[in-house]
């Protein structure tokens, strides 16, 4: 064959890997940055303790990467093969190099069937046209598919593009408040490298002020989780893979935002604002996505994400809605594990509909 696979379970073989993989995820178009080594090596640092490192990477004969599954191997809820990137990633898949055919997909099948073990391969947050839908089209067992989460994309254009989408009305609310920023004195600010770390800090203090006395994302409070940001989007500005933008307000830093980018997606991943932006009725939303949109008028990327969520504040700008998908993989040996898993899956949209019917009676049915 021209194509062997290899299985990769120690972490400082994963960091060895980061020329290779970096070719082959700059040759994987429909790549997110959350595929990235940068993302998933120092992620699996600050939060692989608990599973077991599982990398199955096939090889061309000439030695060139091309094809990787980032999976780690858990025990609860079930025996499974899940990806790298845990909650903190809006985005699980496999790379597949774009100039390599299908021979790479068919050893890369077989070897992730042999390093299962029995275990369900459950691979979740796809996004659509993600390579992993290739790999879920020919696996030879059973396999399932069911809905994971919400996603809202716009077209990558420039922000006067997004907003000539838009209806009348709407675009004229819209260009008065990003005129109220400019009549405020707000300028933009990209973070050179040697700047990020410090950046990176206020950033998470910031959010950590906006949040305050409301309900807030618990992890993005923990140290591993600044470790892990720090470390990660540092080497990915290094490599163009993502920008760090300062929003200054009387030259003080009164937000700082992470924008990830890859070929063809860019997206705002975290960000923070100081409270006193929204005493002077300044749209962080609309200043926020104008900046994101100044990293996409090359055209390079092809979607300006907004990430997981279906934020109403969202809907403004009236984008495409896409759900993720969750493609869970078995053997005959580990048939009975999906089962569970499709059960359990079932049993947790019951419940959130029956949370949700409440809530949205609430707010007149609106999601």
């Amino acid at each position: 064959m021209r194509y062997s696979a290899e299985l990769v379970t120690d972490e400082r073989g994963f960091a060895g890997l980061a020329r290779d993989w970096n070719r082959l995820y700059r040759h994987c178009a429909c790549a997110t940055p959350f595929q990235s080594h940068a993302w998933l090596h120092s992620w699996w640092r600050s939060y692989g303790r608990h599973a077991r490192l599982r990398l199955v990477l096939v090889r061309a004969a000439s030695g060139e990467l091309a094809a990787a599954a980032p999976l780690m191997r858990v025990r609860h809820p079930l025996p499974a093969l899940v990806p790298l990137g845990g909650a903190i990633s809006d985005y699980g898949d496999v790379l597949l190099a774009d100039e390599h055919g299908d021979e790479p997909l068919t050893v890369l099948s077989d070897a992730l069937s042999d390093a299962a073990r029995g275990a369900l391969i459950d691979l979740r947050e796809v996004r659509p046209g993600g390579a992993a839908e290739r790999l879920y089209e020919q696996w030879p067992g059973s396999r399932r598919r069911v809905d994971d989460s919400v996603c809202l994309e716009l077209p990558a254009a420039p922000m006067g593009e997004l907003l000539a989408r838009l209806p009348t009305k709407t675009q004229q609310r819209l260009r008065a408040k990003l005129r109220k920023l400019d009549a405020l004195g707000v300028q933009r600010h990209v973070v050179p490298p040697d700047e990020v770390e410090a950046a990176l800090v206020r950033l998470l203090e910031l959010h950590r002020l906006q949040w305050q006395g409301r309900k807030v994302t618990s992890e993005h409070l923990r140290p591993r989780f600044r470790e892990h940001l720090v470390r990660a989007v540092g080497a990915m500005v290094r490599s163009g893979d993502a920008v760090v933008t300062e929003f200054r307000l009387d030259n003080e830093v009164v937000a700082v935002d992470v924008t990830l980018l890859s070929l063809r997606l860019a997206g705002g991943y975290l960000y923070g604002a100081h409270p006193a932006l929204r005493e002077r009725k300044a749209d962080v939303a609309a200043m926020l996505l104008d900046s994101t949109a100044t990293h996409v008028k090359d055209g390079t990327p092809g979607t300006l994400s907004l990430l997981r969520g279906n934020e109403p504040y969202k809907h403004h700008w009236r984008p495409r809605t896409v759900v993720n998908q969750r493609l869970l993989l078995a053997r005959r040996h580990s048939a009975p594990l999906l089962a569970a898993a499709l059960c359990d899956a079932a049993a947790r949209r019951h419940g959130k509909g029956l949370l949700r019917g409440p809530r949205e009676r609430e707010r007149g049915g609106r999601p």
